[in-house]
């Protein structure tokens, strides 16, 4: 794309536009690596009045796409320029691109399922109304734009995508807009006489209404009465039944990397053990015994040392004993075993660090320091950089964070 274009389009400056596309109208198809076009850059950044005027100068740039799969409608929902989204959508329908419509993104989200997601109900409903056929997309989650409304509890999102013969109402997990609606108390069906859903769970083809389905549900069991919980059980069951499937390979690629590493370090403790910093003594007297025995340094690193080396051992151990292919087994043991590596970890780096200084401080006392602190510090970056996606988490959520939801994952 032509840099002046480009600048153009992120500052919407229609005029400059204009003036390059009357000296050379084919600069208007120019893309950015990511294969958007100015039009994708002005709904991105939501000049309304840029992309009425270059439409005006070339209006097939509505059917571009770019790498994410996006026409500049699509890229104007999510973006949340509802206006802009409004008038891209008008200019489609006057074209009559249908396909730049019900394009559907990298994800599968098509214009109807962003708007829904991102709250734009008048948008939702002027979607369903210009192309009734975006109701029977689905994304790569299987969600479907009726059960994303029920899920929000847009009623008249629902009543509209309902009225539309042939939409979808599925969902991921076997779940279905009715389990929407009865996971949110029924605030979308149940108004004394709402519209009737056509689908049960066991997708038998019915009409009913809130009441029915109640019934049905506390005949077939009544502990359906707490919907939730039995949501959260039947998803549960079905998460640990596809988990103990593969439970064998799990256990074996985790036993397996985790018993090198132990033994990798085993291996370095053990060897330094019988090389102890400063050497062995020569005198008569003291014959054979280490020359640094009675520095408190010497005797931290080994302490360290052992402890490192019977750390990594027990885990390198338990890894091997490791035949029971039982998901209890693997979860229990990889959580023990985690938390003895990681204390292998910072025991080895503290032997080295002792045993660093024990040589060092007599001479050098300012490097024996930075060794220490530097290695020190090891342990507490690692750990940094392992947890910083939720540490990112976290902060951004503050007080909305909820750490019992990392344990469900």
């Amino acid at each position: 794309m032509d840099r002046r274009l480009l600048e153009a389009a992120i500052t919407g400056d229609s005029e400059s536009t204009k003036h390059l596309a009357s000296h050379n109208p084919a600069l208007l198809h120019g893309r950015t690596p990511q294969w958007n076009t100015c039009l994708h850059i002005a709904s991105i950044h939501g000049h309304e009045r840029f992309c009425k005027n270059v439409l005006a100068l070339d209006p097939s740039l509505l059917a571009a796409v770019n790498s994410d799969g996006e026409t500049p409608l699509l890229t104007a929902v999510r973006s949340g320029h509802v206006p802009l989204a409004f008038v891209l959508l008008r200019a489609c329908h006057e074209q009559h691109m249908r396909g730049a419509i019900l394009k559907q993104d990298e994800q599968g989200f098509n214009a109807l399922h962003h708007a829904i997601r991102s709250g734009h109900r008048e948008l939702a409903l002027r979607l369903i109304a210009t192309e009734p056929a975006l109701s029977r997309a689905v994304n790569k989650f299987e969600e479907s734009p009726m059960f994303m409304a029920v899920m929000r509890n847009y009623e008249d999102v629902f009543e509209k995508l309902l009225e539309i013969p042939g939409s979808s109402h599925g969902a991921s997990a076997g779940f279905n807009a009715l389990h929407a609606a009865v996971r949110n108390g029924n605030s979308v069906l149940n108004n004394g006489g709402a519209p009737p859903i056509w689908t049960l769970p066991d997708d038998q083809a019915k009409t009913l209404n809130w009441n029915e389905v109640s019934m049905l549900m506390l005949k077939a069991d009544p502990r359906d009465e707490t919907t939730m919980v039995n949501i959260h059980k039947h998803v549960k069951d079905e998460v640990t039944y596809l988990s103990r499937k593969d439970i064998k390979s799990l256990t074996q690629t985790y036993t397996g990397n985790t018993s090198l590493v132990a033994i990798l370090i085993a291996t370095i403790t053990f060897a330094a053990a019988f090389t102890l910093p400063g050497g062995y003594s020569s005198d008569a007297a003291n014959e054979g015994l280490p020359i640094m025995a009675r520095k408190v340094a010497f005797q931290a690193f080994l302490v360290s040392d052992t402890l490192a080396m019977c750390a990594s051992l027990v885990v390198a151990f338990v890894c091997v004993i490791a035949k029971w292919e039982d998901l209890e087994f693997l979860l229990y043991y990889r959580s023990f075993t985690k938390k003895l590596m990681w204390f292998a970890y910072m025991a080895t780096t503290t032997a080295f660090a002792t045993g660093l200084y024990t040589v060092l401080a007599p001479r050098v006392l300012w490097l024996a320091i930075a060794v220490c602190v530097l290695t020190s510090l090891l342990p507490i970056l690692t750990k940094l950089l392992g947890e910083w996606p939720i540490l990112k988490l976290r902060f951004r959520l503050g007080r909305k964070f909820k750490s019992e939801l990392l344990d469900m994952v």
